[in-house]
Parts: structure tokens; C-alpha cells; sequence
């Protein structure tokens, strides 16, 4: 009975844990964007937590919270969900949680203003995420151009509303 029942609670872990790869493969995809406007000006214009609606084009709406530290935003009608989990004066992170069933790639994101002078600053953002669940590399290359390419557009659209 001992044995059965040993046997019997190792299964659900055996599948639990073929849902995760055995191996992550996390990437960082950092990119960084001037901006001709000092640093408080463009976060006031850029960082409230559902101002990503506003640079990145897709709606958004807080679930939870006030848009600081624990706030929850669903974006694409809810499809992501995120949730703040770092907040300065000009920045936040945030992370996307585990779903049931799926697989989890430890999605993080980072932005922030740094100020470079009195009347420039700099926009960072940085993505962080595990792609081991893609075919080969030539997936892996490609969702990581896919998702530079949306967040470099997402920068620039913050810097040419700043800078109007």
C-alpha cells in the first residue's frame, strides 16, 4: 500500500513537472531610446501603469490597485495580465503570472526615465523571459526580434509624445 500510494502522489509531480523545462533559456532583451525632454516630464506623460495603452496601442484596464505597488492591469481585453512588482519615482517592473496548464517563461518587464541632463533623459526597457519551450533557435531568434521590435516602436511612440 506504501508503494501505491508513493507511486500515486509521484504522478501528478512527474506531470507537473514535464508542463516546465528542464532546461531555461532565459534571454534579456534590453533597449534604451533618447529623449529630448527632461526625465519627470516624460514619465509624468508615460509612467502610470496604464499609460501602455496610450504608447503601445493596446487597451488596458487595472483589476486591482491604484496603477501602484500590487496593481494588477489585464491588457487585449484580458488576455495579459500583469502585475506591478517594482515602482520608483521613474519606474516600474512588473511580471506576468504562472496560468494553469500553460508553460510558465518567467515574463518580466522593466521601464524606466533615467534623466541625462536638465532637458534629456533616457527611456530603458528591459524584458526578461525563458524561451526554452520554442522549437529551435530560429523560433527563439525570432520572438525575441518580434518582441524587440514591439517594444522599440513602443519607445519611440513615448519619445514623439513627449517631445510634441
Amino acid at each position: 500500500m506504501k508503494r501505491f500510494l508513493l507511486g500515486f502522489f509521484a504522478i501528478p509531480t512527474l506531470l507537473a513537472s514535464a508542463a516546465v523545462s528542464a532546461q531555461p533559456e532565459y534571454v534579456t532583451i534590453e533597449m534604451e531610446i533618447d529623449v529630448a525632454k527632461p526625465a519627470t516630464e516624460v514619465w509624468a506623460m508615460a509612467g502610470g501603469y496604464c499609460d501602455i495603452s496610450e504608447w503601445l496601442g493596446i487597451d488596458c484596464e487595472l483589476t486591482f490597485g491604484d496603477g501602484d505597488m500590487g496593481s494588477v492591469r489585464a491588457l487585449a481585453g484580458g488576455r495579459i495580465v500583469e502585475i506591478m512588482v517594482a515602482q520608483t519615482e521613474l519606474s516600474y517592473g512588473y511580471t506576468q503570472p504562472a496560468q494553469e496548464g500553460a508553460f510558465y517563461n518567467l515574463y518580466h518587464g522593466f521601464m524606466e526615465a533615467r534623466p541625462v541632463s536638465a532637458t534629456s533623459s533616457k527611456l530603458y526597457y528591459t524584458l526578461v523571459l525563458d524561451v526554452s519551450n520554442l522549437a529551435d533557435q530560429a523560433a527563439k531568434d525570432a520572438d525575441i526580434a518580434r518582441r524587440r521590435a514591439t517594444f522599440e516602436r513602443a519607445l519611440g511612440a513615448i519619445r514623439d509624445l513627449a517631445e510634441k
